[in-house]
């Protein structure tokens, strides 16, 4: 098994596989040493959205609920990665941004804390190079009334 594997069993989470396209995209893009990894949704370990992250925050959905799917769509990035890549301890150098789109109810701002739980989890799971520029965005809808959708780019070996 790998550091980074080992170190997500650690912080209690499994790498999922990664998700097929729910549209005319690819998961994710090489271009020499940067892969980008198309906008992945808070699928959790079973592959399935669950109930608890549909909808909007600040409406239907808490913000810890929130901040919890921003967890699984980082997860979900990473499982992207590795299909990109394979060894992520070997081929991934840094995160260089992460972006949020968090499905937010009118008047709901914080959407930088709901954010956090994707990029708090990708710098718990890859140390120094997990830290990341980043975007977070409110926005009307989402993909399959996801609450939170997270996209990637890595440099790598």
């Amino acid at each position: 098994m790998s550091a980074t594997l080992d170190r997500l069993k650690e912080l209690g989470y499994v790498l999922p596989p990664a998700a097929a396209p729910v549209a005319n995209y690819v998961p994710f893009r090489r271009a020499g040493n940067l892969v980008v990894v198309s906008g992945q949704i808070c699928f959790g370990p079973d592959g399935t959205l669950a109930e608890a992250h549909k909808g909007k925050v600040g409406a239907a959905v808490s913000p810890e609920a929130a901040t919890e799917a921003a967890r699984h769509c980082a997860l979900n990035v990473l499982a992207q990665l590795q299909a990109a890549v394979g060894n992520l301890d070997d081929a991934v150098v840094s995160c260089i941004r992460l972006g949020g789109f968090i499905n937010a109810a009118p008047g709901f701002s914080a959407v930088a804390g709901v954010m956090n739980g994707a990029s708090d989890l990708m710098v718990a799971v890859l140390g120094e190079r997990g830290r990341h520029a980043r975007s977070t965005v409110g926005v009307a809808e989402l993909p399959l009334d996801a609450v939170v959708e997270v996209e990637g780019m890595f440099e790598v070996r």
